[in-house]
């Protein structure tokens, strides 16, 4: 015989001789594997022919193992509890509720939304760890599809063909200027005007530098090159410095405003016939296997709102 013979042998060939065995009768080995009598049979002679040997002695006194039938024997017990094994692992997983979940988010639901939202599903499931990695939308989504992490929190909706994206929050992006800014107690600034302020910019990638450009380009027709751009900066936190220390005015998620706004240290500058709002969108490979876990947060994320000022 040549080993390349085993490969034809089948699990349930195995397990009949192992039922066999233990129960030293056909009759009775069949009933306990759910089938006829010939059936097992044919399962024990389909593995003597494809041997070329004996594996059975068979006789009025029942049946026993030949030196060859034994070494099959305890080759196949260990394999049927392999299978038992397994089974019972992947029970275990599909049970458990816990895990690590691996979030990239670009800088306002990272820093402004996640957080609470986080700190309020923690609560209720302290088995689940969500790590939360910040990154400009752009590189959110790339991240997603690279599978670096397994679900995104993003300002656009993606372009990718590849991805699920589920819409989350709603957002107004605002124009603000520090408090004692010679607009604070003017009304609604003309476009024209904001055009010749000194602005800050958010950098590209971002997604709220490309809202903002979208809508003028689509509503107003024109570009922010058009703009007296002070500067770019590559978070919103950068950006709030950049306006308190008199450098210029900037537009910025009214999430990212609340504490500023409230304190008096930012103002919200009206824009005449502008209003700029957005969804947060929540994102995933279409091919990602959800786990128990990842299903559960992202349940709750759908079902969380968000407060902004």
């Amino acid at each position: 015989m040549t080993p390349d013979r085993l490969k034809n042998l089948t699990l349930q060939q195995l397990e009949a001789l192992v039922c066999l065995v233990e129960e030293r009768s056909f009759s009775r080995a069949a009933q306990r594997m759910l089938l006829t009598q010939p059936a097992l049979t044919k399962n024990i002679r389909h593995i003597e022919e494809c041997l070329d040997l004996k594996v059975v002695n068979r006789s009025h006194a029942g049946v026993s193992l030949t030196p060859e039938g034994k070494i099959l024997y305890d080759a196949a017990l260990r394999m049927i509890r392999l299978r038992r094994e397994a089974g019972e692992k992947i029970r275990k997983l599909q049970d458990q509720t816990g895990g690590d979940i691996y979030v990239g988010a670009s800088t306002i639901p990272a820093t402004y939304l996640l957080p609470r939202a986080v700190s309020v599903f923690r609560k209720d499931h302290g088995d689940i760890r969500i790590f939360i990695k910040t990154e400009d939308s752009e590189e959110v989504i790339n991240k997603v599809l690279d599978r670096e992490v397994e679900i995104g929190c993003i300002g656009k909706a993606p372009p990718a063909r590849k991805l699920i994206a589920d819409p989350l929050w709603s957002d107004r992006l605002i124009l603000v200027a520090p408090g004692n800014h010679r607009w604070a107690k003017k009304g609604p600034v003309k476009l024209a005007e904001l055009m010749r302020e000194p602005f800050v910019l958010r950098e590209r990638g971002s997604g709220t530098r490309e809202v903002f450009e979208n809508y003028l380009r689509e509503e107003k027709e024109i570009g922010v090159a058009q703009f007296n751009i002070a500067g770019e900066w590559g978070s919103s936190e950068a950006i709030k410095e950049a306006v308190l220390a008199g450098l210029g005015v900037s537009v910025l998620s009214v999430h990212a405003v609340q504490r500023e706004l409230a304190s008096g240290l930012l103002r919200e500058i009206p824009v005449v016939a502008t209003r700029i709002e957005r969804r947060f969108y929540l994102i995933r490979l279409k091919q990602f296997d959800l786990r128990p876990h990842h299903s559960v947060f992202i349940d709750f994320l759908k079902n969380y709102r968000a407060h902004a000022a």
